[in-house]
């Protein structure tokens, strides 16, 4: 029995495309007398199919040592196309946590979106989204995960474009599709560079070629930076990280995937392609630059934001910031603790930070207050969420961070500084983001917002008991070391940086109406980090401008140079042959002399040329 899932392990992915064509007849509107809810049961059925036979594939695995699968797909003369898995206990854990978090997001995203009129859309776009994140975590191919990723970006765009009668989803959509471009472009040249030197993409064989590869150091400098160019689009990081808070645009239970399960995905994909990248110290280097700039500068954007959901977006990309420096440090096991807390966590907050919008109709969080008297338990869950997050002991976010402070002080100091720099910032924005929302008056948004719905509240409270047990998982997974490697300062200094963060958030003079200051210094300030250090007007003035600028010198080249030569022929022939028909008058001594004068004009140049 057990052999027989294992073998049909390939189904796992599989099992989100085909709920997304079960449900086809009620997401394009074909049945309409049942009303959605078919569609969303179909799709949240496919999920609990794939949850459950994951489930129990990782627990075969779990006794008999990881299986690779080979299900051919295309065989073509020389071409061998193949659907291939890797069934190890890690990948099958990380994608046993998206598949998990997809379906308490489908759940809460039923009891938030019920009454939508393209509710079976929806569900049907999570399904596509399941199914392309699960093949990626599962695929032992870089080449299957490429095509994958592509469908992840399609379905990101789709999904954050779902109300598109909004002109900021259709701009957040389209940006978020574009940036995401922008990655995968020179990811692909990196899977066709792989393709040629490696001679194969599956993972195994590019790691027993990286032992004996020859590259020249650029070569292998420009392989290093198409490879992370992928993650780094895909994760939000800079400076391919302005889709991600507008995407903030689309709905809740969209945005809890996104902030978890697919910045898991993008890393997940990095740390797998980690032992190619070495092959370049300065990609690597330029990995921990990316991560330390995104880690630190969105902390900091983060706590200048009023938007409820975007405040939380910026402290995502800080976080897989983290995730980029521990790969680019050589230590991927900090990476994999890192993502497994903080999707846990990070999906548990955007659920409390959702129920709130859902029952005020408001994320801005200078129009909120007083919301714990009103819904206790999403409270509950967002302090759960945030301390799970951050170094609060004994979470999983506190040992997390602990295990990438230890392994870095030694050799990166400074990284290990920027750890605990990020942890003190995000403990600021989570404690100052409490005060103005759950905290203080009632206000006009918040005197009627009764507690979360059962489909809402159920999910939140499944999250918040994992939240909890997550550190006895990770241990149980061997992502923690033993107690003897643990160092007592390191322990003392991430206490301390979450106390320091702690005590300025709570001892912050706060405005609920947030007045720019009257100091022009400070004033600057607020600006500068409420508008994301201005990057998208520097993009305007550097990129936009050099692509505008370019686009119309080919235009005007195109216009009187290609056009022109072509027009110049046409009205040629023309002129030719107007000229020429006055010259048909039957008379054979003018075809005579006709022919006799261009065979001289014809010899003269040829002469001429030869000379």
């Amino acid at each position: 029995m057990m052999q027989s899932l294992i073998e049909l392990s390939w189904l796992i992915p599989i099992y989100g495309f085909l709920g997304v064509l079960l449900s086809l007849p009620w997401s394009m509107g074909l049945v309409q007398r049942t009303g959605p809810r078919p569609a969303v049961y179909i799709n949240i059925f496919m999920t609990v199919l794939a949850f459950l036979h994951g489930t129990f594939v990782f627990m075969g695995i779990w006794n008999v040592g990881g299986v690779e699968l080979e299900i051919p797909w295309l065989q073509v003369a020389d071409l061998s196309l193949s659907f291939d898995l890797d069934l190890s206990v890690l990948n099958l854990g990380v994608m046993e946590l998206s598949t998990g978090l997809s379906l308490l997001a489908q759940i809460y995203g039923l009891g938030y979106m019920e009454k939508d009129w393209a509710l079976a859309r929806f569900f049907s776009l999570l399904g596509f989204f399941e199914g392309a994140v699960n093949g990626v975590l599962l695929s032992s191919s870089f080449f299957l995960a490429y095509f994958l990723l592509e469908t992840l970006t399609l379905s990101t765009y789709l999904i954050v474009g779902f109300w598109y009668a909004q002109p900021l989803v259709v701009k957040a959509a389209r940006d978020a599709f574009l940036t995401k471009r922008v990655g995968d472009i020179l990811l692909l040249m990196g899977v066709l560079g792989l393709a040629s030197w490696a001679g194969d993409l599956h993972y195994n064989e590019m790691y027993e070629w990286v032992k004996e590869a020859n590259l020249t150091p650029l070569t292998a400098t420009l392989l290093g930076l198409a490879l992370i160019a992928g993650p780094t689009g895909k994760c939000a990081q800079f400076p391919l990280h302005l889709w991600l808070d507008e995407a903030m645009e689309g709905p809740s239970p969209a945005s809890i995937l996104r902030n978890s399960v697919v910045m898991t995905c993008g890393a997940y994909v990095l740390i797998k392609l980690q032992p190619i990248v070495i092959l370049s110290p300065v990609a690597l280097a330029v990995l921990i630059s990316i991560g330390t700039v995104t880690a630190i500068g969105a902390s900091l954007v983060a706590i200048a934001q009023v938007d409820l959901k975007r405040s939380m977006s910026y402290s995502t990309s800080a976080y897989i910031g983290m995730v980029f420096i521990a790969v680019g440090a050589q230590w991927p096991g900090v990476a994999i603790g890192l993502l497994f807390t903080h999707a846990v966590a990070k999906a548990l907050l955007f659920m409390s930070i959702g129920a709130v919008i859902n029952n005020s109709n408001c994320q801005d969080i200078t129009e909120l207050g007083g919301i714990w008297s009103r819904m206790p338990a999403t409270t509950i869950a967002y302090v759960l969420g945030g301390a799970g997050m951050v170094g609060v002991l004994p979470l999983g976010g506190f040992w997390a961070l602990q295990l990438g402070i230890d392994f870095l002080r030694r050799e990166h100091p400074v990284l290990a500084a920027v750890f605990l720099v990020v942890n003190a910032l995000t403990v600021l924005n989570l404690v100052r983001v409490f005060r103005l929302v759950f905290l203080g008056d009632i206000t006009p948004k918040t005197r009627r917002s009764p507690e979360a719905n059962w489909l809402m509240a159920t999910p939140m409270m499944i999250l918040s008991v994992f939240v909890v047990l997550l550190p006895f998982v990770m241990m149980r997974m061997a992502l923690l070391p033993p107690l003897r490697y643990w160092h007592p300062w390191v322990f003392i200094a991430l206490v301390v940086s979450g106390l320091l963060g702690f005590a300025i958030g709570a001892t912050l003079k706060l405005n609920r109406s947030l007045s720019r200051s009257t100091d022009r210094n400070m004033r600057m300030l607020q600006d500068l980090l409420s508008n994301d250090f201005y990057t998208e007007e520097l993009y305007r003035v550097t990129v936009v401008f050099l692509v505008r600028q370019g686009s119309r010198v080919v235009s005007w080249f195109d216009r009187y140079v290609v056009d022109g030569a072509v027009n110049l022929v046409g009205m040629a022939s023309l002129m030719g042959g107007e000229g020429l028909k006055y010259s048909v008058s039957g008379q054979s001594q003018g075809y005579i002399f006709t022919i006799v004068a261009g065979v001289t004009v014809l010899g003269f140049l040829m002469t001429w040329a030869m000379w």
